[in-house]
């Protein structure tokens, strides 16, 4: 009876596929895996750009490495401003520690010249002494070489607080120039990435659809080999004057030219590394970035434009030309388009300045 009992409670053991059915379960049981994989991955995958949205996103993304790539310019001259702040004061710090240092030599020197010749009692030493106006004298002229030791340690406590303020600055601009590397990399690695985003997409694209967005890119940006022959024949417009005309001849010669961010010449530019490579020709020293650029000089309205003039897109004033005339400029236009002529009417217009 015990033995009849644990078999009826003994769980039954399960009866294992064989031959055709143990084909047909496993292939219900891949077939099952594969379709919840397909739909988990259809769930995580990105929709499918169609290549107009690619060529919009990739516009995007380098307009916006423009933007970051003059925030970078920005950084990096600030960044050398506090570079050359920082050697300059503690060049000066060294250079009063040395002059320190020797007034506290001399300063020592007398006092312990004062120190071996202090044992002896004033009126001993006029008594000792063979000749009391040579003492007399001896003692007037100690009394002004203590009027001297007391100006003396007087300045060397001056020159100790003055080269304290110096390390004070030094230590502030220190903290200063720490703070805009940071600003430097951040805005270094913004460009990367999204120069990085933009060739991720481009290489998405079939060898015919890269080549479509290059000639639309191309033609927005004034046409895929522009000199002066197809835009404005150089020349037939007249500058305002020499430097303009100076800066303008630079312009044309740098024409080909690659765009490379953050580069100013002579082998290749970005925007306003153009520009002050161009006002740089003429002998006029313009800041860095389109958005110091823009006040550098007088304002102009668009009506009013003469070659030589900067002139200026997007409402964040991030992105720069060098007028030329009739309605066309020489800039940089972004990675993979050289140095070229286009018309000012292709980007939105920001407003223009006249440096000389």
């Amino acid at each position: 009876m015990a033995a009849h009992r644990e078999a009826a409670h003994r769980k039954p053991k399960q009866r294992l596929f064989t031959g055709p059915a143990a084909r047909t379960a496993a292939t219900l049981a891949l077939a099952g895996a594969a379709t919840a994989t397909a739909l988990e991955g259809a769930a995580q995958a990105d929709p499918q750009l169609t290549p107009a949205q690619v060529e919009a996103k990739v516009d995007r993304l380098y307009h916006d490495a423009e933007v970051a790539t003059e925030k970078y310019n920005g950084a990096k001259e600030e960044a050398a401003a506090s570079e050359k702040s920082l050697e300059a004061l503690r060049d000066e710090a060294a250079r009063r520690t040395e002059r320190l240092n020797a007034a506290r030599d001399a300063l020592g020197s007398f006092a312990a010249a004062q120190y071996r010749s202090a044992g002896i009692d004033p009126a001993v030493r006029l008594a000792l002494s063979s000749d009391p106006d040579e003492y007399l004298e001896r003692a007037s002229y100690e009394d002004r070489a203590g009027d001297r030791q007391a100006g003396a340690l007087q300045g060397v406590r001056r020159q100790v607080g003055e080269i304290a303020q110096l390390r004070a600055r030094a230590q502030d601009e220190l903290e200063v120039l720490t703070s805009r590397r940071a600003d430097l990399k951040k805005h270094k690695d913004a460009v990367r990435a999204k120069l990085a985003d933009a060739r991720k997409l481009l290489a998405g694209l079939t060898a015919g659809q890269r080549a479509d967005y290059e000639r639309s890119a191309d033609a927005a940006h004034g046409g895929s080999a522009v000199r002066a022959d197809r835009g404005v024949p150089r020349g037939s417009v007249a500058a305002p004057n020499a430097r303009a005309a100076q800066a303008v001849a630079f312009a044309y010669g740098a024409l080909g030219k690659p765009y490379v961010w953050g580069a100013t010449g002579p082998s290749s530019f970005d925007c306003s590394g153009l520009t002050q490579a161009a006002w740089r020709a003429a002998g006029v020293s313009l800041p860095r970035t389109t958005y110091t650029q823009i006040n550098a000089g007088q304002r102009v309205s668009q009506s009013e434009l003469a070659p030589g003039d900067l002139v200026f897109f997007y409402s964040g004033v991030t992105h720069v030309g060098l007028y030329i005339g009739g309605g066309q400029m020489i800039h940089a236009p972004r990675p993979g388009a050289p140095v070229r002529i286009a018309p000012i009417s292709e980007m939105p217009f920001a407003g223009a300045t006249r440096v000389a």
